[in-house]
Order: C-alpha cells, then structure tokens, then sequence
C-alpha cells in the first residue's frame, strides 16, 4: 500500500463509505470426503451420525453468519444514504432546489451519486427541502486531539447541539483523545476543493495540461487517480471545466486536507482508528478528517 493510500483523510459520508465484509467460514465438501477408487471410480464414504450432524449445524452457523453481515452492510448502506440524503436536504434548503444553479447541492448530488444512491432517493431528499416538515439543521465543526497526537476535524448536521456535542466529547474523552476549541486544529489542514478521476484517464502530463485549462491550483497524480485542487471560491467553475474535458468525476468535495501527516506507532493506531469508527458511524457526523499516517503492517491487521 502506497504512502498516499495510508494518509489519514477519512471522509465518511461523502467520504466514508460501506465497510467491506468479514472473512466467513470456510466451506467443506458436501457430502462427506473422498475414499480410495474402486472399480475405475471415487465413492463418497458417508460421515457418521456425529459428523454429519455437525456439519449440519457448521452449515447453519455459516448462514447465519452470512445473514449477519448482509444485515450488517445493509444497515451501514442505509446510514449512508441518511447523511446523503441530510447533505442534500440541507444544500436545497440553502439555495435554489435545481443543481444546475446551486453548486453545493449538485455536489451533493454527486457524492450521492458516487455510492449508488438510487435515483428516487435523492429526488425525495430535494423534495423534502421545500416541504413543511423539513427538520431544521445546525452545521457545526468540532476538533480535537486523538492518540498519537493526531489532529482531528468533525464535521456534523445535527437538529440538537447539546446531544452531540455532549457524544463526540465523550468519545473523544473514551478513546483517548480530547476535544478542543474551534480552531485548535483546524490551522493544520487546507479546506479545499478535490476532485477525483481515475487514473485511466489520461497521463500525468495530460492532467496537468487540463488542470492549468480548467483553472485548477495543483493535479496530484498517483497509480489510482488524479486529485484536481481547487479553492472553495473557484471549485465549481472548476469542477465544470473538468467535467466538460473528462466526463462525471469520480468525486468531487470540499474537504479538509492535512498540510503534514503524523506517523502514529501501531498501539496508538488502533485506538486511533476504534476513535474514528465510533464518530463516523454517529447519525449525526457527516465527514471526520485526520492528519495521521499507519503503518503498513497496521493497515494490514485492521483489513484481515
């Protein structure tokens, strides 16, 4: 894994994402094992009474299991699509419900968009901005200290400060962190526009060509994609030329990006990362950014 791919910029909703399944177990034959030929053929010699009966119930463990993680994922996918739709409510409510003339909403329509999200929910999100009982959102930044040091940024929508404010705080206090004031951390990272196109798109010196056309600040080149940086002033006229040039983007967001990353030592990781999870799976935290660096050893322990 390369040193880009270990930097600690998690964006959870726009950014983060359905987390892939575990590893199940594993399959045995069917029917029994195979014994030695006879007569030009292999028979299939029965298990005993026990054996088969534990089989049967190994069987069943093994779908429930698979349930359990289906089950899993689809309520992830649906928390998702909630922060999704929560996004795009709020970016209609802000302006004007078409995205050709509301840039926020049309990159949340995009991120959407970038993780499936079925046509029909994200029209019932927009419509849900002109309706009476559209609830009513607070944006707030939070940031922090996690393990190791590392300087983190949460981005929440929430219809109550005090519930989670009271959450993140308290996650933070469990984790091994502590939660600052606005601004403690915030002077680390560069608040930008980045869109994404894979890599297949053309060469390095082909991206920058169009980056400098289209008006981007910097393309950044890697074996997987191309990241365009844009100001959060110029990122929609940016993300439109680019559009023009080479289609839909993979992503396209304003993110926090850290200056510098902090290498964390494994002990510190995991914690680290637990710390993450917990404010990422939060209703009401839309984006948790970090400017940490794992191992490789470590990023490989937490993807067994």
């Amino acid at each position: 894994m390369g040193r880009r791919a270990r930097r600690g910029l998690f964006w959870a909703c726009i950014n983060n994402k359905v987390s892939s399944p575990r590893r199940g177990l594993k399959e045995r034959g069917r029917d029994g094992y195979l014994a030695a030929p006879k007569r030009g053929r292999f028979s299939v010699r029965p298990r005993d009474l026990q054996t088969k009966k534990a089989a049967a119930m190994a069987g069943h463990s093994q779908f429930k299991n698979i349930m359990f993680r289906k089950g899993r994922q689809d309520k992830e996918r649906s928390k998702l699509f909630s922060k999704l739709a929560r996004e795009i409510t709020v970016a209609a409510k802000a302006g004007l419900p078409d995205p050709a003339l509301n840039a926020r909403l049309r990159t949340a329509i995009i991120a959407a968009k970038a993780e499936s999200m079925p046509k029909d929910n994200i029209e019932r999100a927009i419509k849900k901005a002109g309706g009476n009982d559209a609830e009513n959102y607070d944006e707030i930044r939070y940031e922090g200290r996690g393990p190791g040091g590392v300087a983190i940024i949460v981005e929440a929508m929430t219809d109550n400060r005090n519930r989670t404010s009271a959450d993140v705080r308290s996650t933070f206090s469990k984790y091994g962190g502590a939660m600052g004031e606005t601004g403690s951390v915030s002077f680390m990272f560069d608040h930008v526009g980045v869109i994404t196109y894979p890599a297949d798109k053309g060469s390095e010196d082909q991206m920058l060509e169009i980056a400098l056309e289209a008006g981007a600040d910097e393309c950044i080149s890697s074996a997987d994609s191309h990241e365009f940086l844009a100001s959060i002033d110029g990122f929609a006229q940016v993300r439109d030329a680019l559009e023009a040039k080479l289609g839909a983007p993979a992503s396209a967001a304003i993110i926090w990006r850290p200056k510098n990353t902090v290498a964390v030592p494994d002990d510190a990781g995991e914690t680290l990362m637990r710390l993450v999870e917990i404010l990422d799976d939060h209703d009401d935290v839309q984006n948790v950014y970090g400017n940490y660096e794992l191992s490789d050893a470590l990023m490989a322990k937490l993807g067994a």
